[in-house]
């Protein structure tokens, strides 16, 4: 049988599903029989069936009740001022609807309390569309990438001598390096250092990848931190004199894998979040160096899933792991970053 255009399953089907299965139908039997997807009738049975048994009445009224809430989640914040202005703000701060929910729910208790999903119903709904474009991936696909290792590096000591407390996350000091490269016409790069207890991140651009200059800043860089107890790289061949990093940071360095990029998530995952300030293939030597302190103050004041939705910088303040706070980039107030030539 053709079937039809999908449609919301009706209370008459319904009838009809619980009458088939009772005499053993499959369900590919009944989805043939409704002129319905086999995935749509195993959904429906799978989704409203109680205790194991599907009971078309039953399935008609909890499939109701899950429209209407799916509908109220999303007026749910456009009824509420205070909540709706404080989701606008925020989503406009590139806060994910998740970063929001969690913050709500254990910090900012004074709000009504929303789920991720109802922020996302208010966001497709005609009182939040506007806000689409300021979402993370705006709709589009993400697309992998690989990016070319250069030469051989001597002496490196792989990731999986790495001490098992670097690996759990137990302590502060144990860091993540990478870059940023422009594109083909471009010129800059960004050194990107982040630290894995408290996913904090430092981000300075620098106009030269020889190893002298990246020893040289990335030295400069961790000089305001209480403790740096190692670093975890890849196979760059800017980090071929990575012994001589190593003695001025007073840490071991630690090497992923050959093309094993992920076992350096943290700072991976860091990467794509400045990525929405500064598209692949941009030329970096455009970007001021404000600019670039305001995506790194702006990234340390977004609340994390992993941190139970405390800010980076909330937990390395917390825990007193700046030497100071004065004339320090992290205390700059988030806002939306300005300044940028590119």
């Amino acid at each position: 049988m053709k079937q039809r255009k999908y449609s919301h399953i009706k209370k008459t089907e319904r009838l009809e599903i619980a009458i088939l299965l009772k005499k053993k139908h499959s369900l590919r039997s009944v989805a043939d029989v409704l002129g319905r997807s086999v995935g749509t009738i195993s959904e429906e049975v799978s989704k409203n069936q109680v205790n194991g048994v599907y009971d078309p009445l039953k399935a008609n009224h909890k499939a109701y009740v899950k429209r209407k809430y799916s509908k109220y989640q999303g007026m749910k914040v456009a009824e509420d001022r205070e909540l709706r202005n404080y989701v606008e703000e925020k989503i406009k701060e590139s806060w994910s609807p998740e970063q929001i929910s969690g913050r709500i729910k254990n910090y900012d208790k004074r709000l009504k309390y929303i789920g991720f999903k109802g922020i996302y119903k208010f966001i497709g709904s005609p009182y939040g569309r506007l806000l689409e474009r300021h979402l993370r991936y705006k709709g589009r696909k993400r697309k992998g990438g690989n990016r070319t290792k250069v030469g051989q590096l001597k002496n490196r000591t792989f990731i999986d001598k790495r001490p098992e407390i670097i690996g759990n996350r137990e302590r502060f000091g144990d860091w993540e390096g990478d870059f940023i490269v422009p594109g083909k016409q471009g010129e800059g790069v960004l050194v990107v250092l982040y630290e894995r207890r408290a996913m904090y991140l430092i981000i300075k651009k620098i106009m030269s990848r020889k190893c002298d200059v990246v020893n040289k800043y990335i030295q400069e860089m961790t000089g305001g931190f209480v403790c740096f107890n190692s670093l975890t790289i890849d196979n760059d061949i800017s980090f071929r004199k990575h012994e001589e990093l190593s003695g001025l940071l007073g840490a071991p360095i630690f090497f992923c894998r050959p093309y094993h990029a992920w076992e350096k998530g943290g700072v991976e995952n860091a990467n794509k979040l400045i990525r929405q300030y500064i598209l692949k293939g941009s030329d970096i030597s455009r970007y001021s160096d404000e600019y670039i302190k305001e995506i790194e103050a702006k990234l340390n004041n977004r609340p994390r899933k992993g941190l139970n939705y405390k800010t980076p910088l909330e937990v390395m303040t917390e825990n007193k792991q700046f030497k100071s706070l004065e004339d320090f980039s992290v205390i700059i107030k988030q806002k939306t970053p300005v300044g940028c030539s590119a």
